[in-house]
């Protein structure tokens, strides 16, 4: 089978593809037919090597050789120790520990994988598993109506996801990104947008009772000045030191934390039927065939994509 690889971090240049053996699924695993996979900040992270925390598991090294996590396929074989699903299922997950997506066939535990509703495409199924959860768990249970929300890195998957949740909510949304992302944020559902480039929202002069920051880079203080009385900050994303910072001192300023995302199939089918009712929307800004998987890594490593980028395979 064909499958995307590659050896040492660096820029996409460093990908190749090579035909390698079709995997064997052993004990609780799965073999799908990738049909879809989508592309992810943390799949342009894993190739660099940057930040740090992407090197977990292979400091020197990459630990697997074919990226790509949110996968949507055909199952064609499972192991002995399968229960819930058969082969010819339709299916699509997060297949954050194994990969392997980049390629025409991929290895996933029966866990992370659930059955793909009829009303979604593949392509629209390979878009969610990441963005969609990290939005829900971001937003869930933070938001009242009337309250004002932003979303820092709000132009990417997850945070197209995470304006249209906040809407339903009832919130006012603040969407911030690069100035190309502006109109898009707009178009989401944002009512307010800010570019980064030119306006530090933490000295803007604003307080939000929640700021979801899916890029964070500011220092644990700019947060407090951004936060509320008693409002919510939760990084997901963004520079080493502010990690250590929010883990460290966030709790002593009150209201900080990272949000450990938990990927699991029940949120992930919640928001699958949020997509097929019609509530939610998912946005594809781009689809590259398998031959071009480096340049879709490109395209969204350089902070350009609107929303989500799929690479078709089959």
């Amino acid at each position: 089978m064909k499958a995307l690889v590659y050896d040492a971090y660096g820029p996409p240049d460093v990908l190749r593809f090579e035909e390698v053996d079709r995997p064997v699924p052993r004990a609780d695993e799965v073999l799908v037919q990738v049909h879809a996979v989508s592309v992810n900040a943390s799949d342009w992270e894993t190739l660099v090597g940057s930040p740090a925390y992407s090197r977990i598991g292979g400091l020197r090294r990459p630990r697997i050789r074919t990226l790509g996590s949110d996968i949507a396929g055909r199952v064609e074989a499972v192991g002995p120790d399968v229960t819930r699903l058969k082969v010819g299922d339709e299916v699509f997950g997060d297949n954050l520990d194994r990969k392997g997506g980049f390629a025409e066939y991929a290895i996933a535990r029966e866990k992370v994988l659930a059955v793909k509703p009829p009303g979604l495409s593949f392509e629209e199924a390979s878009a969610m598993p990441q963005s969609a959860v990290i939005a829900l768990q971001g937003i869930r249970g933070a938001v009242r109506p009337g309250q004002h929300v932003l979303i820092n890195g709000a132009g990417g998957g997850t945070g197209a996801y995470a304006i249209q949740l906040a809407k339903l909510d009832g919130a006012e949304v603040t969407g911030v990104d690069n100035a190309a992302k502006l109109d898009f944020m707009r178009a989401v559902g944002a009512e307010h947008v800010v570019d980064y480039t030119r306006t530090d929202f933490t000295r803007a002069g604003k307080r939000y009772d929640l700021v979801l920051d899916l890029a964070g880079h500011h220092s644990v203080l700019a947060h407090r000045r951004a936060l509320a009385r008693r409002g919510r900050y939760r990084w997901v994303g963004g520079s080493v030191g502010t990690l250590f910072q929010v883990l460290i001192a966030g709790p002593l300023v009150g209201g900080q934390r990272l949000l450990v995302v938990r990927p699991n199939t029940t949120d992930l089918l919640t928001m699958a039927s949020l997509c097929t009712a019609g509530t939610l929307v998912t946005h594809i800004d781009r689809r590259f065939p398998l031959d071009e998987t480096p340049a879709a890594l490109r395209h969204v490593g350089e902070g350009r994509a609107l929303g989500k980028v799929v690479v078709t395979v089959r």
